[in-house]
């Protein structure tokens, strides 16, 4: 029988599925629903010190549809990080705390490029009960004027500055989470983890433009007829997502064994999840997928693991963990491979081929050559 019970850090989880930082951890009362339907561990939406800085604009999502099912696969948000502030978060995550003290409950933080400001959000959140942390070093389009998000992520050094940073007094676990937005995402990975981070979390949304209006000629979400590029989720992100996990998997393994990963990206599904979970995560987040589907999503998900690793004789998540990394090679190699393939083929077919002409006899040779025959 399938055990979903997973130690991450030294988190226990119920389950390897984790809200994602955004919308569906947006207070308390969601959060707390979250923990009620069962989900392994919850990230709240992001927060900072100065809420008041945040503003944030209406409509700010836009979603691709199937042209048949209309379907939703792609979601667009150009939504910042919370609005509310840092005081009444700090309310809110000792409550939760007090209620749900089994449960791992994360704070997702994001601040300027000031060490004083990481120190004191860390510290702050750590008085109140955080399990751990997530360095938003990735949003694709919150507050870049103030050098914040991905503004930051894309640069190995100031990851790496700050990472360290935070773990000069973080006690609890940190991840920090990577944008895919740059040309190789071990760069940005490694030095977080350099810098000490217990983890990774990846990926964030992509940055993009989901589309153009072609009756109004205005570009999506409008507001008031203008937009801005915004971060792209949903299902159809999973295959970017999954190579940048592979990427990400196979240099902790090679460099910083024992360090975590937290897989995200179009996760909709227990199958999407063991996708992610063979291919090196430790845990799973879904954002966009509870935006669709709601918190009791995770009960199916559930089922689909379980049925998955009960169908494979996997007893334990880390039965598996990492298990298809093996099957990657370079483009060179398959070649080699398949020329070895080949030839072991060819070699087989003609030791039968021997092996069927030393069995003709002249008594049944009629019959031998009926057999070989078409019609």
């Amino acid at each position: 029988m399938a055990d979903l019970t997973t130690t991450v850090n030294g988190l226990l989880m119920p389950n390897p599925f984790v809200i994602g930082s955004g919308p569906p951890g947006t207070n308390a009362n969601v959060i707390g629903k979250a923990f009620d339907e069962g989900w392994g561990a919850v990230i709240a939406k992001t927060i900072s010190l100065e809420a008041e800085k945040v503003i944030n604009v209406q409509p700010r999502y836009a979603r691709l549809r199937s042209r048949d099912s209309k379907e939703i696969f792609g979601w667009e948000n150009i939504e910042l990080i919370s609005d509310r502030s840092f005081d009444v978060w700090m309310d809110e995550f000792k409550s939760l705390k007090d209620k749900y003290p089994e449960r791992i409950l994360i704070a997702s933080i994001m601040e300027e490029y000031r060490k004083d400001a990481w120190c004191e959000i860390v510290e702050r959140c750590q008085d109140v009960g955080v399990n751990a942390f997530e360095l938003n070093l990735s949003c694709p389009h919150g507050l870049p004027e103030r050098k914040m998000g991905s503004a930051m992520g894309v640069n190995p050094d100031l990851v790496e500055e700050v990472t360290g940073w935070v773990m000069s007094v973080a006690k609890v676990p940190v991840w920090a989470k990577m944008t895919p937005n740059v040309t190789r995402i071990e760069d940005p990975s490694a030095a977080a983890l350099r810098a000490g981070a217990d983890g990774i979390s990846a990926i964030n949304t992509i940055r993009c433009v989901l589309g153009v209006d072609l009756k109004t000629l205005r570009p999506e979400p409008s507001v008031e007829g203008y937009t801005t590029p915004g971060g792209y989720s949903c299902q159809a992100v999973k295959p970017i997502a999954l190579r940048n996990c592979m990427e990400i998997a196979t240099l902790m393994r090679t460099d910083f064994p024992g360090r975590t990963l937290s897989g995200i990206g179009g996760i909709e599904t227990g199958h999407d999840a063991a996708e992610f979970l063979l291919l090196g995560s430790d845990c799973v987040q879904v954002c966009t997928g509870v935006m669709k589907m709601g918190y009791k999503m995770v009960k199916p998900m559930m089922d689909e693991l379980a049925s998955f690793m009960d169908g494979h004789g996997f007893n334990s998540i880390d039965e598996f963990k990492g298990y298809s990394l093996q099957f990657f090679r370079t483009h060179a190699e398959l070649v080699a491979i398949q020329a070895e393939a080949r030839e072991k083929k060819k070699a087989e077919h003609d030791a039968q081929m021997i092996r069927e002409d030393a069995q003709w006899t002249g008594d049944d040779f009629v019959d031998q050559s009926d057999a070989l025959s078409r019609g």
